[in-house]
C-alpha cells in the first residue's frame, strides 16, 4: 500500500522543494554541512531552557572528542546521581554536529528528566569508517568510567541517536555487551542498520524524499572505504547473528523513509532474541522529522514519547 504523507509533512516537503535547496549529492561535504545547519533555523523549535549546558572533551583514539552535557531543570536523582543518555547525532556520518541536534538533546533531557551527553564524533569523508564508531565507543566507555565526576549514575546509562546516530548507538550497544559498560537502554530513531540496502523501502518511490535514494548512496560512499565494509557488523549491525543479551530498545521508524524496513526488521530481530523492545512507527512522516518540531507537531510527540519511555526505566 503506497505511503501517504500526513498534511504537515507534505507541506514541509513542498516548502523545502520550493526553497531550492540543492541535493546533497551535488554538493561537497563541507557545503552539505552548511546547508544542513541552515535548515535548523526554519525547522527547529525554541530550545528548552536547561539548568546547565557544559562543553568539554573526552579522550578518543585519534585525539580529543568534543561533547556537550545537558542538565535539565528537573533531574531524576538517586544518591545525587542522574541517569544519562549518550546521544549520537544523525547526518549520514558526513554532516551534522552538536548544534544540528542541540534542540533534540535539550528536549530529550527535559522530557526524560535525565542528563544528555551529545558526542561530536569524527565525520567522513575526512575520517572514514570506522572512525565514527571508534569515537562513539571510546566516548561511551570514558563517560561510564568517569560517571561519578560527571554526576552520572553508571547503572542508568543509555545510548541513542537518529539515523547514522541510531546506527552508532546500536553498534555501541553490541560492543558493550562484550566489552562493557553495562547499558540500561538503547534508543534507535529511524536507524541505519544494513548497508546492503536491499529492503523494499529502499526502492519505493514514496520513500524517495528528503533522504532520497541517491543521497543514501552518497553518504555510504563517503563513509565506507569500499563495498567490502558493507557486511562488517561495525557498519551494518544487522549483520550480527545473535542479538540476545542487548539492553532494552526503543525503535522509532517513519513510513516515508528508505530506512523503514531495516529499522522494523531490526526491532523484530531484537524481540525474537528476547530483548525488551518498544516500537513506534509514524506512517505519514519522512526521514529526519524528529528535528523539525517548529513545523511538524509529530516531532514533538515523538521526543515526548522517547523521554517518557526513558523516564519509565527508572
Amino acid at each position: 500500500m503506497p505511503v501517504v504523507l500526513d498534511p504537515d509533512a507534505a507541506a514541509v516537503l513542498a516548502a523545502f522543494r520550493e526553497a531550492g535547496r540543492p541535493p546533497y549529492e551535488t554538493l561537497s561535504p563541507p557545503e552539505a554541512r552548511e546547508w544542513y545547519l541552515k535548515a535548523r533555523l526554519v525547522a527547529h523549535p525554541e530550545p528548552p531552557v536547561m539548568a546547565h549546558v557544559h562543553a568539554m572533551t573526552v579522550p578518543g583514539p585519534a585525539g580529543a572528542i568534543p561533547v556537550r552535557i545537558y542538565t535539565p531543570l528537573q533531574v531524576r536523582q538517586a544518591d545525587g546521581m542522574a541517569p544519562c543518555l549518550i546521544f549520537f547525532h544523525g547526518g549520514g556520518w558526513v554532516i551534522g554536529d552538536l548544534d544540528s541536534h542541540d534542540v533534540v538533546c535539550r528536549t530529550l533531557a527535559m522530557q526524560a528528566e535525565a542528563m544528555v551527553i551529545s558526542v561530536d564524533y569524527r565525520l567522513a569523508p575526512e575520517h572514514k569508517f570506522p572512525a565514527a564508531i571508534d569515537d562513539a565507543i571510546a566516548a561511551t566507555k570514558w563517560i561510564a568510567d568517569n560517571a561519578i565526576q560527571l554526576n552520572v549514575d553508571a547503572s542508568r546509562i543509555a545510548v541513542g541517536g537518529d539515523s547514522a546516530g541510531g546506527n552508532l548507538a546500536a553498534i555501541v550497544a553490541i560492543d558493550a555487551r562484550e566489552h562493557g559498560p553495562k547499558l540500561q537502554a538503547q534508543v534507535l530513531i529511524y536507524p541505519a542498520t544494513d548497508f546492503r540496502m536491499t529492503h523494499p523501502s529502499h526502492r519505493e518511490p514514496e520513500t524517495d524524499c528528503l533522504l532520497t535514494h541517491n543521497v543514501i548512496r552518497w553518504f555510504r560512499d563517503h563513509y565506507l572505504n569500499g563495498m567490502e565494509d558493507i557486511d562488517n557488523w561495525r557498519a551494518s549491525p544487522a549483520r550480527v547473528d545473535n542479538l540476545a543479551g542487548l539492553p532494552p530498545a526503543y525503535v522509532l521508524t517513519a513510513g516515508a523513509d528508505p530506512l523503514r524496513d531495516e529499522g522494523d526488521e531490526y526491532a523484530m530481530r531484537l524481540k525474537d532474541a528476547g530483548v525488551a523492545v518498544a516500537t513506534k512507527t509514524y506512517p505519514g512522516q519522512f526521514h529526519g522529522f524528529v528535528t523539525m518540531g517548529k513545523i511538524l507537531p509529530k516531532a514533538n510527540e515523538a521526543l515526548h514519547d522517547i523521554g517518557a519511555w526513558l523516564k519509565a526505566l527508572g
